[in-house]
């Protein structure tokens, strides 16, 4: 075959490296809209029945309803770690793959929890706003309840509804259910309960307050996040900021990969810097959740 014939002609262990994170980064991440775009481009009248195109969009399709969601995007990790590993010819950036997993496991787990914490928070609120109105419009507190849970227990869980459905004790379901985060509202919410059974007060006006003044907490905590969103993003900026002096360093013939992994000099370089790093991020992160009010820890 000549040269000129040849597609892999000056294919690099760096150029095999970008492609299999892109390659990765297109399953895993579902790159539908990025591909057809490309494709429009490249053909200019887009996807066509029986395509090239169409057995990409099967596999990717496949991949994301079944192998890609169960797996998770912690298994990133893995085509990155393949990629230093080919482009600095080294074993040892695959043998770092099964510590990363774990830790990009926890930090996406965690950041799931936050979402669904406010998601719940917000759907305490909601709670109160709806049962308050249909306290105004004439209704028992526990046929509000029920009216309020009419689509499904949602937030409070299916013990506070089966205790507005059959008798029981709705402030005590309610503390039960304000235990899981973000609701934790529901505990004002059991409080204006309890004192409105036991001194016939206006409930309606009570969960009126309680809805206030979760917004308000939920707006402050939205604007307090909002005000560290620059702080995390330096933090992860200076983080990444090695990458970037690595891939100069290619760029301009060096060999940075090559001395990070083959020399004494260069893993004693690796691993101070590691440290170093990991340890600047999760000090960004103790410093962020202290000043949001969820403890240094």
């Amino acid at each position: 075959m000549s040269a000129a014939a040849d597609p892999f002609q000056g294919w690099t262990p760096v150029h095999s490296a970008v492609a299999c994170v892109g390659a990765a980064v297109l399953l895993l991440t579902g790159g539908e809209v990025a591909a057809r775009r490309a494709w429009a481009v490249l053909t200019r009248d887009g996807v066509r029945p029986g395509s090239p195109r169409t057995g990409f969009r099967a596999l990717q399709s496949r991949w994301s309803s079944g192998i890609g969601r169960r797996a998770g995007k912690e298994w990133l990790c893995l085509p990155a770690g393949l990629a230093m590993a080919v482009a600095g010819q080294s074993a040892l950036p695959l043998l770092a793959v099964p510590l990363g997993i774990p830790l990009v496991r926890l930090a996406l787990r965690r950041r799931r929890e936050r979402r669904t914490a406010a998601g719940t928070s917000a759907e305490v609120i909601d709670l109160c706003g709806t049962v308050a109105g249909e306290l105004r419009a004439g209704r028992q507190p526990d046929e509000a309840l029920r009216a309020a849970l009419a689509g499904g227990a949602g937030v409070v869980g299916a013990p506070v509804m089966a205790a507005a459905r059959f008798g029981g004790d709705v402030p005590v379901a309610l503390r039960e259910a304000a235990q899981r985060p973000g609701a934790e509202g529901l505990s004002g919410v059991a409080a204006c309960w309890q004192v409105a059974a036991d001194r016939g007060a206006g409930l309606a006006a009570g969960l009126e307050r309680v809805a206030g003044a979760l917004g308000a907490e939920r707006d402050q905590q939205e604007e307090l996040l909002a005000q560290l969103a620059g702080t995390r993003s330096t933090s992860v900026m200076l983080a990444v900021l090695p990458l970037f002096g690595m891939a100069m360093g290619a760029a301009m013939g060096a060999r940075p990969l090559w001395f990070l992994l083959h020399t004494p000099e260069g893993l004693a370089c690796l691993a101070i810097g590691g440290v170093l790093e990991a340890a600047g991020l999760w000090w960004t992160a103790r410093i962020a959740r202290s000043a949001a009010g969820r403890g240094p820890g």
